[in-house]
């Protein structure tokens, strides 16, 4: 529906308002562009803010204190069981939320940004249509493309509000907490959603096409949580496929295909998490000179340029890891090229974080890719039982390590698994970027008792100079 046929005019025109359009959005107008950020929401944030990043996170932080208070007692103290009240916890992500919702808007206000509801559709390479708006057209000098993506849907079927077929969005709503869960996908949207469902008392069962959890994560870093899953999901089926879902007033029934005794079984709800696909449809890209790749992704260059001389795109719309993080990154260099300074994307490191208990967190180079490259690495693990900080936190079944080249001593690549990876994950980062040696972090003095002395350790196991552990045999 268009409410307005009033046109407007833009030096910069950035459409979306997730973490990479408003990155954008905000470096630019320091730059002193006068912008226009235009988003089918009421406040900057996108789908990480209001139905993904923040909202798990929340949700997995009670999630920690749940397990946490129930496995307390052989450490000396007990707990009653916990008494949820769903009402609150809703409460409690919508607070959240708003918080930061509110400073993004006060953020853009003071920068002096003109926001504006409405979806933005390309009529030319020089302006857009704007539907579901008081202003009808924009016309626009350069335009950064941010419109994000969404969940890839199970053929032929229809995601609805109330549906007891859910995506990632309808998960997060909470609507109650399911005697029984079928996640289809075991990837980390559906295990941290399944962590969270399981400690709130659903059943949660998993079916992964593949012959792993966390496809693409290195498979010693993915032990340890897949052990500690098998104990708080009902099942984990790898190499399972969803033939069929049929959903009725009670429940959904499945019919399965692979590693499972019962190939036709009945779930109360069930959980779609395959993946993210771009938002180009019904953008009319087809009126620019924007290419697409096989997948819908808009091709970019290292400077987020598009085919369209007048066109950048950023975040998940232009492919690669789909991290809010990296989209912010691209959208300050997008804003940066703009501007006409010579930024590029160009990071070695590009940090994932999978936040279940334990989490996952690597950057760079991995271990597999090592392998199938055929390149010389030298893989140095510090065990966390050997760690006396995660022996007081009952944490042990962590692990840091190292992906070093031999001939140079370079770090290429650093993964963790264990409570706070997210934090230790910076540091190598920092590493990787930076190109540092093994001696440059052995070297740096690292806090006792921390987890991140576990980085420290990695680096001195090559180096043999590891204290908490025996030195490798020459």
């Amino acid at each position: 529906m268009v409410m307005g046929e009033l046109t407007q005019e833009a030096e910069l025109l950035v459409i979306g308002g997730g973490p990479g359009g408003y990155a954008a959005a905000f470096r630019a107008a320091d730059l002193g562009m006068d912008v226009t950020l235009v988003d089918i929401a009421e406040r900057p944030g996108g789908v990480c803010l209001f139905r993904g990043c923040i909202p798990s996170k929340t949700y997995l932080h009670l999630s920690e204190l749940i397990y946490d208070a129930a496995h307390a007692e052989s450490m000396g103290i007990r707990f009653e069981p916990p008494e949820i009240d769903m009402a609150a916890i809703r409460a409690w992500k919508g607070e959240v939320v708003d918080k930061l919702a509110n400073g993004l808007v006060s953020l853009s206000d003071h920068r002096g940004i003109q926001r504006i509801r409405g979806r933005a559709v390309f009529e030319t390479s020089a302006s857009v249509r704007l539907h579901e708006s008081e202003v009808g057209h924009i016309k626009f000098r350069q335009v950064i493309l941010a419109s994000g993506s969404h969940p890839s849907p199970f053929p032929g079927v229809q995601f609805r509000n109330g549906g007891r077929i859910m995506n990632s969005t309808g998960a997060l709503q909470l609507a109650e907490v399911p005697d029984s869960l079928l996640i289809v996908g075991g990837g980390y949207v559906g295990l941290e959603l399944g962590t969270f469902y399981a400690t709130l008392g659903s059943r949660v069962s998993v079916v992964e096409l593949g012959d792993r959890l966390l496809p693409g994560v290195d498979k010693d870093l993915v032990k340890p949580l897949h052990q500690k899953l098998e104990g708080m999901f009902e099942s984990i089926a790898l190499n399972t496929r969803v033939k069929a879902l049929r959903e009725n007033d009670t429940g959904v029934d499945v019919a399965l295909e692979g590693n499972v005794d019962n190939p036709k079984q009945t779930f109360e709800r069930v959980l779609i998490a395959i993946g993210r696909q771009p938002n180009t449809k019904d953008l009319g890209l087809e009126n620019t000179k924007v290419e697409t790749d096989d997948h819908g992704f808009v091709v970019v260059d290292e400077q987020q340029r598009t085919a369209d001389e007048k066109i950048f795109a950023v975040g998940d719309v232009a492919g690669g890891m789909m991290l809010a993080h990296k989209a912010t990154h691209e959208g300050k260099v997008a804003a940066e090229v703009i501007a006409g300074k010579p930024s590029a994307f160009e990071a070695r490191a590009i940090p994932a974080v999978v936040y279940t208990d334990p989490q996952i967190a690597y950057c760079g180079l991995t271990e597999e890719q090592a392998q199938k490259e055929n390149r010389s690495v030298e893989v140095n693990r510090f065990p966390w039982k050997a760690s006396g900080r995660a022996l007081t936190m009952a944490a042990t079944e962590g692990l840091t390590k190292m992906i070093i080249e031999p001939a140079t001593e370079r770090i290429l690549g650093v993964g963790v698994v264990g409570r706070n990876a997210e934090s230790i994950i910076s540091e190598g980062v920092l590493a990787v970027e930076m190109g540092a040696l093994a001696g440059d972090v052995a070297l740096s003095i690292h806090p006792h008792p921390t987890l991140s002395e576990t980085a420290g350790e990695a680096a001195e196991i090559f180096l043999g100079t590891a204290t908490h552990i025996l030195p490798k045999k020459k």
